[in-house]
């Protein structure tokens, strides 16, 4: 069972790839968090594929605590997909300790570079650019694929040293105490009451009033609400104003 977390369609385009790949199910975690679902997730004949981004070189915490409150069956081992701009640093050891926690066999751990869509710190690579870091991703995943379909453990991954080790512990403390924050997101004139920010937020942190958007205090920063407005009438402070919006499109063509 491949279950996956996406903002902008990264880690949803890898997860793709590889449930096709490995003739396995599909399970967006975006829609159980959505529904606030507690269903049991089940897997005899295969091993249980996460695939989530990268938040402050760890798995973001909507995930972690995703993994630790639901209840998985069947299969006691896991494969750990990470999707980056750069690096993951040391969110391995962190991997696998939730891992442990859940009982669970770490049977592979891998990143893959996709492009970067923060852009409430960042602005986002041209066109040409993203097209070819997606290009370089291909045979990346494609390894992958190989490595779950016949059951291979993956190479050890290196912890990244002790820089790896700050940037996973402290930074990311920081991170999160100081960034995640729905305070900063409103929308423009441009906005035309879609309500497309309230069906792509996974936490159902956006709400209408008065033909506009509000956000709540249940905020993961996962960009979906801004890249994926069609009409990019949102903006996070006084930071977006004029940044490219990044959102990789499902395999339809279509904005989920």
């Amino acid at each position: 069972m491949v279950i996956y977390f996406s903002g902008t369609g990264n880690s949803r385009y890898v997860a793709e790839k590889i449930a096709e790949g490995t003739k396995d199910d599909l399970v967006s975690m975006n829609r159980l968090l959505k529904q606030g679902s507690k269903e049991e997730l089940k897997s005899e004949n295969h091993p249980f594929v996460f695939v989530a981004p990268t938040y402050a070189w760890r798995l973001p915490r909507v995930v972690e605590e995703f993994i630790r409150n639901n209840e998985f069956a069947g299969s006691k081992k896991a494969y750990f997909i990470l999707t980056c701009g750069a690096d993951t640093s040391n969110a391995v050891s962190y991997v696998r300790d939730l891992c442990q926690e859940k009982g669970w066999k770490l049977q592979g751990f891998a990143e893959i570079v996709m492009p970067d869509n923060y852009i409430a710190l960042y602005e986002p690579s041209g066109e040409a650019t993203t097209k070819g870091i997606i290009q370089r991703a291909e045979p990346v995943i494609q390894r992958i694929v190989e490595d779950i379909r016949d059951g291979s453990v993956m190479p050890a991954f290196s912890a990244n040293g002790l820089s790896g080790k700050l940037k996973s512990g402290v930074v990311n403390e920081v991170f999160y105490r100081m960034f995640v924050d729905a305070k900063g997101f409103y929308a423009t004139n441009k906005c035309i009451s879609c309500e497309k920010c309230v069906k792509l937020c996974p936490l159902n942190n956006v709400e209408m009033e008065a033909g506009r958007p509000v956000w709540g205090k249940r905020c993961t920063h996962c960009m979906a609400c801004i890249c994926g407005c069609p009409q990019e009438a949102i903006e996070y402070k006084n930071k977006t104003k004029g940044r490219r919006r990044y959102y990789l499109q499902d395999t339809y063509g279509e904005r989920k």
